[in-house]
């Protein structure tokens, strides 16, 4: 890994972090929040919290703490309902959210996005070679990866989200031209089995270009979360 890799984006060093809140009620999620302050700027909701009910009040909630907001919700339906959706979100005030799909979907959430950053999932961090051979790829991981991140890139998408370990061939390809979010991230020293298969450390992460990191479980399970978070920002401020 080579120091060029670095991101060069203007992002605050604390707000690298995006802290997944996967809990099956806001109250759990809310209680994670309080617990953590100020030690994590930026929160992804996703499918789970969805399905809770209060979805958006949620959101509002984050938001008049102050905390970035990135949605995950992996749009995919034709391209108009996605346009659509993606136009609604735009006006809910959140960062970022993912959007799953072809060229042309795409194209109706880059066109509908407004001031949300729209980003393309390429090959979800739970896959390995075998699930991406059962899906129906014969490709190699790196070169899907790269071919729908260029395809993301022309289309206007803000970014992708992508494994750590396909980020270097992106910034080898691409340079900084989209911002790469990386879940699957793993601190150093956590062993956790879980159902994460292509991952990387903090460092690793961001020595091979991340903009931003998601970090769930790592963090909600420790026996102290925000002491956690803090060694994670740490970890983080190393690198720049």
């Amino acid at each position: 890994m080579t120091q060029h890799n670095i991101s060069t984006k203007a992002i605050p060093t604390n707000e690298r972090l995006i802290m997944a809140l996967d809990f099956p009620s806001i109250a759990q999620a809310q209680a994670l929040v309080e617990e953590l302050g100020d030690s994590v700027v930026f929160y992804k909701v996703g499918m789970e919290l969805f399905m809770s009910g209060d979805y958006f009040a949620f959101i509002e909630w984050l938001k008049s703490r102050n905390k970035k907001i990135f949605v995950d919700l992996k749009f995919f339906d034709i391209p108009a309902t996605v346009g659509r959706a993606i136009k609604a979100l735009s006006s809910k005030g959140v960062d970022m959210a993912t959007i799953h799909g072809n060229d042309s979907i795409m194209q109706a959430a880059a066109k509908e996005k407004g001031d949300l950053k729209v980003l393309a999932v390429t090959a979800l961090t739970s896959l390995d070679r075998g699930d991406l051979d059962d899906l129906g790829f014969q490709c190699d991981v790196q070169e899907l990866v790269l071919s729908r991140a260029k395809r993301a890139l022309a289309i206007g998408c803000d970014g992708i989200v992508s494994s750590g370990l396909e980020v270097p061939k992106l910034r080898e390809n691409l340079d900084h031209k989209l911002l790469v979010i990386t879940p699957g991230v793993r601190p150093v020293d956590n062993r956790v089995e879980d159902d994460q298969k292509r991952v990387v450390t903090v460092e690793q992460a961001f020595q091979n270009g991340a903009d931003y990191i998601v970090i769930g479980r790592p963090i909600r399970d420790a026996e102290d979360s925000k002491a956690m978070a803090e060694k994670i920002q740490a970890q983080i401020a190393s690198q720049f």
